[in-house]
């Protein structure tokens, strides 16, 4: 059965061009092996299509209902009267023959040597305050630069491609083959020049008639106030040059956020627990609080319990919006933990009986929780924190 090409990169069949590389650059970001080593067989169905629609004559094919990469192997052969009896290889050969090279002229025509290139993924470590404050670290990247001898041509200096003897420059080889159907004429890439049509016959000493090398160079990226984890950032046109001296592709930037030693992160809102001792929460107190800006007051009101929650209004971390600014900050929630001691010398023990006396406390009795006690207790001293 034809594979839907179509589908596989999730476009429609009146698509152009442009609509099918979006499509392609976007799923091969997500598929690549360096990002999703699980996904490699989706990654190879994801540019076979690609491969394939754009493509002219393969594209061609798909419409008709048929499979331009399918060989036929493994299938069941037709007999001698067969299409397969007859030299063809699959669905594909049958539409070359139709379509491909009618009255013996050219059918597709040779390919263009020059190809883009593919993107590149990098990944950075940052911290949680380098993730708030944005910051500009220069990377090393090693992939495929424009050639400097050969500016891309591929050629030494003073020789230029010449078209290929074998096919004529056309880029692909004619067979006349006779059938049950009469005389066909299919077309295959150049074995000789690949689908080109001409040839270098004196390649570049450098980079061997590729038009790019393999370098390591130095890019500084822009890191955006807000980002998070797993976010990437663009760089256009700083991947790898295509073959030939095509078009370079996108470099992607990956951030991966450090843990902190304090603060936990929840999208722009940052929260932090503080030990609060049982003396501070009963007669309150005004404490230091640290935030990503350096520390604040934090007045604990008297009598104060256990999951009670502060609400620092705009000290969480910046949001980012798609168009790479920032807009407001996020909050920072304390959280009072309140702590009860478990060792006593004989005079602090003493006070305490003292005004467990005072209070009527000598001998608690068991009764319902106080209203603000417990998980939804918490809630709302989380909401009147607010």
């Amino acid at each position: 059965m034809a594979k839907d090409y179509y589908a596989i990169l999730g476009v429609d069949r009146e698509a152009d061009d442009a609509s099918i590389k979006r499509a392609y650059r976007k799923l091969a970001r997500e598929l690549h092996p360096d990002v999703n080593p699980g996904e490699a067989e989706r990654f190879q169905d994801v540019k076979n299509a690609y491969e394939v629609l754009t493509d002219p004559q393969k594209r061609r094919i798909v419409d008709l209902g048929g499979d331009p990469l399918d060989t036929g192997a493994g299938r069941g052969g037709g007999g001698a009267g067969g299409f397969a009896g007859a030299g063809f290889g699959g669905l594909g050969d049958i539409m070359d023959a139709f379509f491909g090279a009618a009255g013996g002229t050219g059918g597709r025509g040779p390919r263009s040597r020059v190809q883009p290139g593919e993107d590149a993924l990098i990944r950075i470590d940052l911290s949680l305050e380098e993730c708030a404050t944005g910051v500009a670290r220069e990377l090393t990247v090693d992939t495929a630069v424009l050639c400097s001898v050969c500016t891309g041509t591929g050629a030494e200096a003073g020789s230029s491609p010449v078209p290929c003897d074998t096919c004529g420059g056309r880029g692909e080889i004619q067979n006349v083959q006779r059938s049950f159907i009469g005389q066909v004429v299919t077309a295959r890439p150049c074995p000789v020049c690949r689908g080109v049509g001409e040839i270098i016959p004196n390649p570049c000493q450098q980079c061997g008639g590729d038009g790019r090398v393999r370098s390591r160079r130095k890019v500084t990226v822009q890191v955006p106030p807000g980002v998070g984890d797993g976010m990437r950032i663009r760089m256009a046109g700083q991947g790898e040059v295509g073959p030939g001296g095509g078009p370079a592709g996108d470099l992607y930037v990956e951030v991966s956020e450090a843990r902190h030693e304090y603060f936990v992160r929840d999208g722009v809102d940052l929260h932090a627990h503080v030990a609060l001792p049982m003396t501070a929460a009963a007669l309150g107190a005004t404490i230091p609080q640290r935030t990503l800006e350096g520390d604040e007051e934090l007045h604990v009101e008297p009598g104060t319990q256990p999951g009670t929650v502060h609400t620092l209004r705009g000290k969480g971390m910046p949001r980012l919006r798609s168009s790479g600014r920032t807009d407001g900050r996020g909050d920072l929630l304390v959280h009072l933990d309140v702590q009860v001691p478990d060792k006593l010398d004989a005079r602090q023990t003493e006070l305490l009986r003292e005004l467990a006396s005072l209070r009527g406390e000598e001998q608690p009795e068991l009764s319902a929780a106080r209203s603000n006690g417990g998980l939804f207790g918490r809630r709302r001293s989380a909401g009147r924190g607010r």
